[in-house]
């Protein structure tokens, strides 16, 4: 079974409201963000040379010192360069500001940062590209997660018990908001974003090659059916992957003897938790087998081959999968890519300032709004 053709089953479906709308940019601003965040050495090296030694101020340095007690290996010296230009802006402004404090005037200080950063030259800034703010904010929540490590990693909340943020101030709807804003005015200002790239049918058949090659191991053949499968439906039905992975049999409806499609109806969604179920119709195209979606449901297969009934595939293992099967493909530019990658219609707005998608009607597509 095989879809050219695959798309929702026809219902009748309301305008979404600006606030709706707002939501889902939000959403997909946090899922480039952690999709990004498993390559951040790799996209603050790339823009080092924006934040020279030369521009630090003491006061920076002796914060610098303070830094090297809690952040952690993982956290390398271009971080750290970030980081104490993002501090050495903010004392320069303020003698008194503290880079430990974490409230909810914390995410205006990541913004203004990322302004001066990459906001245009003609109002003062330094025009940097947004690629510059993807990496800073990459490199500010290494400082935070350092910072905060016992809180969560995937919320910003205020705790009414104790009147306290929680979580990752890089991770709240005024930052995201900002870095959605950021970026269509970017793009808008004529910048072509290589922020995110979207995953195209010719990438799908090298996938497929690559995790069913014939010369794997059966064990290494295993967990490519799998992770494929993951990604096949992934780019198929423009799901986000921890969407995919939630799915189960009974979310499979196969009538007997019908040939020619197949019916799959999603769990919950994010943006739409009411219950309501959301069901697609893959049609059968077996001219292409390539994508093909068939195969087991997502479970962990262990170095050996054994297949792991108690432990379902995660969406961060897939994720750090996506990755090395690229970098096996050689793509050059492999950490642009991500989860976020397989929703290439829904997002497709996001993905015209890729300079290898068409981006030319973005302008038009921003007026028409």
């Amino acid at each position: 079974m095989s879809t050219q053709n695959s798309h929702p089953i026809s219902q009748e479906k309301p305008v979404p409201t600006d606030e709706q709308v707002d939501d889902e940019l939000c959403l997909l601003d946090l899922e480039d963000a952690d999709s990004l965040l498993l390559h951040v050495q790799d996209l603050v090296t790339q823009h080092l040379d924006e934040f020279p030694e030369d521009q630090l101020e003491d006061e920076a340095a002796r914060y610098a010192a303070k830094m090297k007690a809690s952040i952690t290996d993982g956290t390398r010296d271009g971080h750290l360069r970030i980081i104490k230009h993002y501090i050495t802006f903010h004392l320069r402004r303020n003698k008194k500001w503290d880079a430990t404090r974490v409230d909810d005037k914390t995410p205006h200080d990541i913004a203004a940062f990322i302004t001066q950063k990459c906001g245009p030259v003609e109002e003062g800034f330094e025009g940097r590209k947004y690629s510059t703010a993807v990496s800073t904010r990459a490199a500010l929540t290494m400082w935070y997660k350092n910072l905060r490590p016992n809180e969560s990693l995937t919320e910003w909340r205020l705790d009414s018990v104790t009147n306290t943020w929680r979580g990752l101030p890089t991770r709240s709807r005024q930052v995201s908001q900002f870095m959605v804003g950021l970026e269509k005015t970017k793009a808008k200002s004529g910048e072509v974003s290589s922020s995110a790239r979207a995953l195209a049918l010719e990438d799908i058949h090298r996938l497929y090659k690559h995790c069913l090659d014939s010369n794997l191991t059966v064990a290494q053949r295993r967990a490519g059916i799998i992770r494929y499968v993951a990604y096949l439906l992934a780019w198929l039905m423009l799901l986000r992957i921890d969407e995919v992975i939630k799915l189960r049999f009974e979310n499979f409806d196969k009538i007997p003897g019908e040939r020619r499609y197949i019916d799959i109806s999603l769990n919950t969604r994010k943006q739409n938790q009411t219950g309501l179920l959301h069901s697609w119709r893959l049609h059968a195209n077996d001219s292409d087998s390539s994508i093909c979606p068939t195969g087991p449901l997502f479970l962990h297969v262990t170095a050996q081959g054994a297949v792991m009934q108690s432990q379902p595939l995660t969406a961060s293992a897939l994720s750090r999968s996506l990755s090395r099967d690229l970098q096996g493909l050689g793509y050059s530019s492999w950490a642009l890519y991500g989860t976020h990658s397989f929703r290439r219609a829904v997002t497709m707005f996001r993905y015209f300032y890729s300079p290898n998608d068409n981006h030319e009607f973005m302008h038009d597509y921003d007026r028409n709004k």
